[in-house]
């Protein structure tokens, strides 16, 4: 089975609902964790996607995290390969970076389930067309970033401009969670229970959301995250 890179950054963030839509169309995830010491592979190879994941972590803390440095220069050469590109929440901010947007700190940590509205573009879009807007994923971030050039903007929500875009054919940058699962939600509170007392949101909070919203969010994922796997399976 052909293979696409999922790069992780915590062990309480995986791919989530991500991983069964790759397995679905025959693509086999092979999950690096650079926090835990692995390898960040040089060269994108083979794989047929590159899916870089979410952390406690960002893009100015590569003294602390070097394999942040490799990850982006895996992204570039994804992007140079024309490989699909998957990027969620610490992820997007790194494909931001590499393709010349400015990663900051937001005003406030935007943390909960709130609504995404989607552009226009999104209803031309290879992998958002038909889904409706708005959508309320799960957000859990502090840092927010630029538009990158030559980036198509899909959507925005009430504190950010800028929550997801594409650039080129298959490059994405979600900055919220469409992939969590409830138990994915439920790990997450547990190992960001500061974070969320400091937003004042409490674990349960988290997880009546994930009741909420998951049950009509799932489908809408499953097929993005389906139609992204099969830009993977396109002949380049």
């Amino acid at each position: 089975m052909a293979q696409v890179l999922v790069l992780t950054h915590t062990k309480a963030e995986s791919a989530g609902m991500i991983a069964p839509a790759l397995r679905a169309k025959k693509l086999t995830p092979r999950v690096v964790r650079g926090y835990a010491g692995d390898t960040v592979p040089t060269d994108i190879g083979r794989a047929r996607g590159l899916v870089v994941m979410g952390g406690p972590m960002g893009v100015r803390d590569t003294a602390a995290h070097p394999f942040l440095k490799d990850e982006m220069r895996l992204i570039e050469r994804a992007l140079r390969a024309e490989v699909p590109v998957l990027a969620v929440c610490l992820g997007s901010q790194l494909l931001a970076t590499v393709l010349g947007g400015r990663v900051s700190r937001a005003s406030t940590r935007e943390i909960g389930w709130l609504p995404v509205e989607l552009a226009p573009s999104a209803g031309r879009d290879r992998i958002f067309a038909g889904v409706k807007s708005p959508l309320v994923p799960c957000h859990w971030h502090g840092d927010v970033f630029t538009l990158p050039p030559g980036a198509v903007s899909l959507g925005r929500s009430a504190r950010t401009r800028c929550q997801a875009f594409r650039y080129a054919r298959a490059a994405y940058g979600l900055l919220f969670h469409m992939e969590l699962t409830r138990p994915g939600v439920a790990k997450m509170a547990h190992a960001f229970e500061e974070e969320l007392a400091a937003a004042e949101i409490t674990a349960r909070d988290m997880l009546a959301g994930a009741d909420t919203f998951l049950p009509p969010l799932e489908p809408v994922a499953r097929g993005v995250f389906g139609r992204w796997a099969d830009e993977c399976l396109r002949e380049r």
